[in-house]
C-alpha cells in the first residue's frame, strides 16, 4: 500500500489561493468610485444579459468579477438575506456591513473546505449614505476577508494597476461625468501602459444615487445619457434625463 502524499496546510491554502486568483484574473476588471451624489459602478461588459452589477436592497449595490455562475449564486443569496432581514425586522436593519459579513462567512467556508474548489470571484458591496461620509464600500476577495475601501476600488484581472491609477487621480466631490470618465480611462489602460478605446456599447454602468426621491437608489445608466456623460467629461448636467434612460433593478 502506497503512502499518501503529504501537503502541509500552509501549502494547500497557498495553492487554493493561487488557483482562485488565476481564475479571477481571466475576467475583465471593474471599478467602483464615490462621486458627489453617490457611488458609480463601471465595467467593460459586452453582454446585455449577464450583469456584473446589481441591486441588492434599497441603498445597496453589488459588483463582482470572476466566474459568472458563482457570483450569481452569491448575489441571489444576498438578495434573499436582505429581503428576509428587512421583512423580519426593519428595512434600515439591512446594511452593506451585514451583507459583507454574510458573504465573508460563505466565501471563507468554501475557501477552507478541502471538499470543494474555492470560488473564483471577487466581490464589492457598496451602500450609499445620506451624505458622502456615510457611504460604505467593502471589497471581498476569494478567501472571505473584508477590506473597507474609501474613494475607489478595482477588482478583476488588472486590478492592481487600475487601483494605482485611480488612487493618484480620484478626488472627493467629483461629478458623475468626471468619475465616469476617470473610470473608463483606468479600465482602458493595458498592462503595457498603452491606452485603448472602450465604446459606450461595451460598458456596463450603474449608480447608487442618493438624490433619488424614492427608497431604491440603484439605477442603470444606458443609451444616450451614457454617451452624453462620456463625451462631456464633466460638463454634462447630471440632472438632465436622470430618469429617462436609467432604471432601477427589478
Amino acid at each position: 500500500m502506497s503512502t499518501p502524499f503529504y501537503v502541509s496546510p500552509q501549502q494547500a491554502m497557498a495553492d487554493r489561493a493561487e488557483y482562485a486568483r488565476k481564475g479571477i484574473a481571466r475576467g475583465r476588471s471593474l471599478v467602483v468610485l464615490q462621486y458627489a451624489d453617490g457611488i458609480v459602478f463601471v465595467g467593460e461588459n459586452p453582454s446585455r444579459a449577464l450583469h456584473k452589477f446589481s441591486e441588492i436592497y434599497d441603498r445597496i449595490g453589488f459588483a463582482a468579477a470572476g466566474k459568472y455562475n458563482e457570483y450569481e449564486n452569491l448575489r441571489i443569496g444576498g438578495v434573499r438575506y436582505a429581503d428576509l432581514r428587512g421583512y423580519t425586522y426593519d428595512r434600515d436593519d439591512v446594511t452593506a456591513r451585514g451583507l459583507a459579513n454574510v458573504y465573508a462567512q460563505t466565501l471563507g467556508t468554501i475557501f477552507s473546505s478541502a471538499a470543494e474548489k474555492p470560488y473564483e470571484v471577487e466581490l464589492v458591496v457598496a451602500e450609499v449614505g445620506e451624505t458622502p461620509e456615510g457611504d460604505q464600500i467593502y471589497r471581498l476577495p476569494h478567501d472571505g476577508s473584508i477590506v473597507d475601501e474609501h474613494g475607489s476600488v478595482a477588482v478583476g484581472g488588472n486590478a492592481e494597476q487600475i487601483s494605482g491609477y485611480l488612487d493618484q487621480r480620484h478626488r472627493d466631490g467629483m461629478t458623475l461625468a468626471e468619475a465616469l470618465k476617470l473610470a473608463v480611462q483606468a479600465l482602458s489602460r493595458d498592462t503595457n501602459g498603452t491606452q485603448r478605446e472602450i465604446p459606450a456599447e461595451r460598458l456596463e454602468v450603474a449608480v447608487l444615487d442618493r438624490t433619488r426621491p424614492q427608497k431604491r437608489k440603484f439605477k442603470r445608466i444606458v443609451g444616450a445619457r451614457l454617451s452624453r456623460l462620456l463625451e462631456s467629461g464633466g460638463a454634462a448636467s447630471e440632472a438632465e434625463g436622470s430618469e429617462e434612460e436609467g432604471s432601477g433593478e427589478d
